[in-house]
């Protein structure tokens, strides 16, 4: 909050944006409904904010992003280069950036010149695809944009959040657009077309093949519409068949059902389908990336402000160097609807080169700050610019770093990329990587209490009948004991010392 440090912030955000680092878009965010802000995917844990612990829904904005899906490679191959890194952690990071190879496809809609194209990673379970969902922003679903039922599903999709887990998580739901796609191998065979919620634009290209007998999710979609499950993938050890099934059968095995890729194990399947595809001009091998683009606005006064103005057209301009910091109004109503800064006319209004603009209400995520303030430490004083480059590339990299493991995909992931994207705009920036050793301590933990409507309680709120068993000293009703988890104010699991001091 010091404005010696934001000023520096404010100017790297510029060399971000110079860099085709940062990018503005109107896309689904996750949107926190009790801090009415929104947060990245990162923040997102089982489906609530990592803050308020309230169910996340998703939300059309157009939000400031850190595009650190450029440097997806470079993340993931440089974490062979961190061997003072515990194994979980690189692991974990590993996993979020999620590479993976798979296939884009097309299917022709029946009696129409239109395809759907659709991306997957598991090309090998084709014939036993048995329908198609879409993202309810997908183009074909604009034909049903009057229609009452359709209006009323995608409001009921808008209460999802916008990651895997929680669309994971979401009871399955679907809306039947009655339209069908040819099987692209199978002669004769449609498969139908649903628009489902589990399906986001912004994953490959908003649409899937569905196979039940192979993928839990799709699986669970089958049994509430009534779809087919074709079994093509046989274990050792697993014998039922389509609706004998009472899971996905996701292990390994060979081909079954499959025409041509009968008795191939999986890995040969998805290569000899690739081929086959790629030949018969109906698709093509892609990577793709499970890690998406930081999404930076915050819609709250405090934080750093983002040193972008619009002018009467809404153009976008960077505020000159020398019109930093932009600091923060200090005569502010707080007691507002949303952002505050919204309603702040005198400091939204500005003339930049004499052109009337208005600022930039959003503020940085505060992650922005702690992205790089370990290059700030090696040079606290220096004026100039955010760090003396020298002073950096004598101190860095951090030698020994120490912090909880809850950092292992948001604070460590962030500092990597800002440290990538310095680099990328300075080349006599001599790091690729902030911390070359990293110690996870463990966290302080106990277990969390709720009332019957749900409220978080403090420890000394409830009375404990046995270790399963406890009551609200109030007015005895029945307390729901939760796991052990790290102590936060939040979910008021915490001991006052003083409780200690007063019984020792």
């Amino acid at each position: 909050c010091d404005e010696d440090y934001y000023k520096h912030q404010q100017e790297l955000f510029i060399d971000f944006y110079n860099q085709g680092l940062v990018s503005r878009k109107e896309t689904y965010v996750n949107w926190d409904p009790k801090e009415k802000t929104v947060l990245a995917n990162e923040q997102v844990i089982n489906g609530k904010g990592w803050r308020s612990n309230v169910t996340v829904e998703r939300k059309k904005l157009s939000q400031w992003f850190f595009n650190i899906t450029k440097f997806s490679d470079e993340l993931l191959n440089d974490l062979d280069k961190l061997s003072g890194w515990p194994d979980k952690v690189k692991l974990m990071q590993k996993n979020w950036i999620g590479k993976s190879t798979g296939c884009n496809l097309d299917f022709k809609l029946v009696n129409e010149d239109t395809t759907i194209k659709v991306f997957t990673t598991r090309p090998d379970t084709i014939f036993g695809a048995s329908f198609i969902a879409v993202s309810v922003d997908h183009e074909i679903c604009k034909d049903f944009h009057k229609n009452k039922k359709f209006i009323r599903f995608r409001e009921e999709c808008s209460k999802i959040g916008t990651t895997e887990e929680a669309l994971a998580n979401a009871e399955k739901q679907g809306f039947n657009t009655d339209l069908f796609v040819e099987h692209p191998f199978i002669k004769n065979k449609k498969l139908p077309v649903f628009v489902a919620n589990f399906v986001l634009m912004d994953y490959g290209n908003g649409a899937i093949f569905g196979c039940p007998a192979h993928d839990q999710r799709d699986f669970d979609f089958a049994k509430k519409y009534n779809l087919p499950i074709i079994r093509v993938v046989q274990g050792k050890d697993s014998s039922e068949q389509g609706n004998e099934m009472k899971e996905a059968y996701t292990d390994i095995g060979l081909m079954v059902n499959s025409e041509f890729l009968n008795g191939l194990d999986i890995l040969e399947a998805k290569k000899t389908v690739i081929d086959k595809v790629e030949k018969l001009k109906i698709g093509s091998k892609q990577i793709m990336f499970r890690l998406k683009d930081w999404g930076i606005s915050r819609q709250r006064y405090w934080g750093c402000p983002i040193p972008i103005v619009y002018d009467e057209n809404g153009k976008v301009i960077k505020i000159p160097e020398k019109d930093l910091p932009v600091k923060l109004p200090e005569s502010i109503e707080l007691n507002t609807n949303g952002n505050p800064l919204d309603f702040q006319e005198d400091w939204k209004k500005v003339k930049i080169d004499g052109k009337n603009c208005t600022r930039e209400t959003d503020t940085l995520d505060t992650f922005v700050d702690s992205s790089w303030y370990f290059l700030r430490f090696c040079s606290p004083k220096h004026e100039a610019s955010p760090f003396d480059l020298k002073k950096v590339n004598y101190w860095m990299p951090v030698d020994q770093y120490i912090g909880g493991v809850e950092h292992a995909i948001l604070h460590l992931l962030y500092s990597r990329f800002f440290t990538k994207g310095i680099k990328q705009f300075n080349k006599n920036f001599g790091i690729s990587e902030p911390f070359k050793n990293l110690f996870t301590q463990g966290m302080v933990c106990h277990e969390t209490f709720r009332d019957t409507k749900g409220n978080w309680l403090y420890p000394e709120d409830i009375e404990r009948i046995d270790n399963n068993t406890a009551l609200k000293k109030k007015d005895k009703s029945k307390v729901t004991i939760g796991s052990s988890e790290s102590m936060s104010k939040s979910k008021k699991n915490t001991v006052d010392p003083e409780m200690m001091i007063q019984k020792y």
